[in-house]
């Protein structure tokens, strides 16, 4: 799981990042909404995190430049207990709303919630599912072996099921660096199709990469 975090509150932000991370997440956390939105890549996150009351724009407006580019569900934070401010964020689409103070294990119910409501493993061909929920590939319901990065790689090409994933969003979903050359993903891509008995990922030559599923 992917998640964005904006929370001006240093403190705050550091906590839920180190919190979600020891459970296994993905977090890009911003102090300042204004650079996160120079940044990220909204469209590679599977949820949002965002604090209502920052100094450089609002939640609500940080939230309105992103939904353009992205359906994935927000939780707005906030010390705001009013039902005026409740009310807003509903209104411009969030998915949920958790007032400060909170549990830490509060939030990642509510995150859990969103992301994973739908069913966790998904059927790729006959033999072959991706868990995406746990980021696991089964073989005829046991486990294959994989690489965090393999991991990554087959789960954002799952979530885009029979789309191409373009090169560039691949490497920066999979990897920190910023700079990774396309031969270090041909080499990746080369080394897990070597661990599989039948080649699903398929290359569209001068896009990118797509997991067609069988019918």
């Amino acid at each position: 799981m992917k998640i964005l975090l904006v929370e001006d509150d240093e403190f705050i932000g550091e906590s839920i990042k180190e919190y979600f991370e020891m459970n296994g997440s993905k977090v890009d956390y911003y102090s300042s909404p204004k650079k996160a939105l120079e940044e990220i890549y909204p469209d590679h996150y599977d949820i949002f995190l965002i604090d209502i009351n920052m100094p450089e724009m609002n939640g609500y407006e940080f939230y309105n430049e992103l939904k353009n580019y992205s359906s994935s569900p927000v939780i707005f934070i906030t010390a705001y207990s009013d039902v005026d401010h409740v009310e807003k964020a509903f209104n411009i689409g969030a998915a949920d709303y958790i007032k400060k103070p909170f549990e830490l294990k509060e939030l990642e119910l509510r995150v859990k919630r969103l992301v994973f409501k739908k069913t966790d493993r998904i059927k790729i061909t006959d033999d072959y599912s991706f868990d995406i929920k746990k980021l696991k590939l089964f073989y005829k319901n046991e486990e294959v072996e994989l690489t965090p990065n393999e991991k990554y790689f087959l789960e954002i090409l799952v979530k885009n099921i029979n789309n191409v994933v373009d090169s560039e969003t691949i490497k920066n979903y999979v990897w920190e660096e910023k700079s990774i050359c396309d031969n270090t993903l041909r080499t990746q891509v080369k080394k897990l199709r070597n661990k599989l008995k039948e080649n699903f990922i398929k290359n569209v030559r001068g896009c990118g990469y797509k997991i067609e599923k069988k019918q």
